[in-house]
């Protein structure tokens, strides 16, 4: 009756046991911890997940690519179904797929079942919707009991990273937890130190939790959106005037979870009409080669690329030659940040929201501890920042503190 802390992640997952007493996370893909949160099925042969799943459709196998699963709970894409080879699942099946690799994998490397866990979860699946909410968490349990967990609870995010923070610690912080995750910004306020740490009720010490819909993919879709879309069309304007291109194929092309509608058939012959009616027929030409080859995820990895690079280097150049000869979007960071600018407004409203419940002013914090892949966007971070000028900042394991606190969660629920 083994227990596991699960982070399944929008992008990336984890999952650790506990090994002599320690929170370890899992080898998930060869050495690494981490796996991507993608699958990909074949048109014959057995579905690959993580980086097996993007290399098999970067290669060209045929077959069908899907990423951001987790992005679908709390929505009714969850119940529909999707072509994979000559049948149709839902999304709650391809979810159980992933998660059901997911734990074998780790079963195989610490040599035990798995039969209780603690999963991460945002601190809200859908905002300003409580039944959404509910809906969503209670469709993950009935997932991980189907795929073999028999005892099932849930820990906030940002509060299982506060626990790997804490573990660190040698006196009493109030600290700022902000997980800049794939699919939601998660944020809580909690007292922690080296005596709380060994208690199992730690109620009293979560002073405010509080958390918005907006993570990485919404940076991609935004950048893609205002930086690339426009070279296939969107925003283009139809031979009748007042009216543009229809943006609901951009909008589609430019989300992970919605990229595989695309490819119905029927939406390429739409756009092959539109042709007809718009002034920049050549624009539509890209769009219909990006549907025809079926490669939407292709175009979305390289704007994703792009988003990390414009992070670090402040400059990118998204190479689209094999859409038409000669094809590039140059974006820079001022790009980014220009197309990304609600988003990351938005994020720094959330963090002061939850200073305000937590009834704490910006100097009552001791500590800001980051985690999650878009704490790296410099905007970002000076809008979290903000919230907490003169708070001292700590840079968790960007992928892997939540997994490690929810890991410790559960040796404490389940030891």
């Amino acid at each position: 009756m083994a227990a596991c802390g699960l982070d399944f992640g929008t992008s990336n997952t984890t999952l650790g046991t506990l090994r002599g007493g320690r929170p370890a996370l899992e080898a998930l893909e060869g050495e690494a911890v981490t796996v991507p949160s993608a699958i990909f099925f074949p048109r014959a042969g057995e579905a690959a997940i993580g980086r097996a799943a993007i290399a098999a459709y970067v290669e060209g196998v045929p077959g069908r690519l899907m990423r951001g699963l987790k992005s679908v709970l709390g929505s009714s894409l969850l119940e529909e179904t999707t072509p994979v080879g000559r049948a149709r699942i839902s999304f709650r099946t391809v979810i159980a797929r992933y998660l059901a690799t997911v734990k074998e994998r780790a079963e195989v490397r610490g040599r035990a079942d798995l039969t209780r866990v603690v999963h991460g979860r945002p601190v809200h699946f859908v905002d300003g919707d409580p039944e959404g909410d509910r809906r969503a968490e209670a469709a993950l349990e009935a997932i991980a009991r189907s795929v073999g967990f028999r005892e099932v609870s849930f820990q906030y995010e940002p509060i299982a990273a506060a626990l790997d923070y804490e573990s660190g610690l040698d006196r009493e912080e109030v600290a700022l937890i902000a997980d800049i995750g794939g699919g939601t910004s998660d944020f809580s306020v909690v007292r922690l130190s080296p005596a709380r740490h060994a208690r199992t009720e730690r109620g009293g010490d979560i002073l405010s939790n509080d958390g918005v819909r907006i993570g990485g993919t919404d940076f991609d879709r935004f950048l893609s959106l205002g930086g690339v879309m426009p070279l296939l069309g969107l925003g283009s304007p139809m031979r009748r005037p007042g009216l543009d291109v229809p943006s609901s194929y951009f909008h589609d092309l430019a989300t992970w979870s919605s990229i595989n509608r695309l490819y119905d058939g029927r939406t390429l012959r739409e756009v092959q009409g539109l042709r007809r009616e718009v002034a920049r027929p050549d624009l539509l030409d890209r769009l219909a080669t990006v549907i025809e080859l079926e490669r939407g995820h292709t175009l979305a990895m390289a704007v994703e690329d792009a988003k990390i690079a414009l992070a670090g280097e402040g400059t990118a150049r998204l190479d689209l030659d094999w859409i038409e000869a000669g094809l590039a979007a140059p974006l820079t960071r001022a790009d980014l940040e220009h197309h990304t600018a609600e988003q990351a407004r938005r994020i720094g409203a959330r963090t002061a929201a939850c200073l305000r419940e937590a009834g704490l002013g910006q100097g009552d914090i001791d500590a800001l501890f980051l985690t999650g892949g878009s704490t790296r966007l410099p905007h970002v971070r000076a809008a979290i920042l903000a919230a907490v000028p003169d708070a001292r900042v700590v840079e968790g394991d960007t992928f892997g503190s939540v997994g490690t606190g929810l890991t410790i969660e559960a040796a404490r629920r389940y030891g």
